[in-house]
């Protein structure tokens, strides 16, 4: 995705602007980077894992910037020990327009009926 919770926040808060964290970036970050160019102004966090962690945070601690927002679903800020103030942001997901689980259930028990019994010799 090209844009995630923490860009979105910053836009809505009003920051300044977004930094690429390109030039800054080191190990399997940078290679993603490179690998996907539309990620221009956010900072993929690739995993959760010690050498992962330790990219991210020296990835961070060299860019230039004010503050940093975490949209991930790990507080990446107990894993990392940052030269900056962070926040993290969460999210909602509402479906629009589409079906709820409750609506779905009952066709899908009917369509499984369906071919159980097609299924079973008569």
């Amino acid at each position: 995705m090209t844009y995630g919770a923490g860009v979105i926040a910053a836009q809505r808060w009003g920051a300044a602007e977004l930094i690429d964290p390109r030039p800054y970036a080191c190990g399997s970050i940078a290679a993603t980077l490179q690998t996907y160019p539309a990620l221009q102004r956010l900072l993929p966090a690739m995993g959760y894992g010690a050498h992962q962690i330790a990219e991210l945070e020296a990835t961070i601690n060299a860019t230039p910037c004010d503050t940093v927002l975490f949209g991930t679903p790990v507080d990446l800020r107990r894993l990392l020990t940052l030269r900056v103030p962070a926040v993290r942001v969460s999210y909602d997901i509402e479906a629009l327009g589409q079906p709820t689980l409750a609506a779905l259930v009952p066709l899908l028990i009917q369509r499984a009926g369906a071919r159980l019994s097609q299924s079973l010799p008569h």
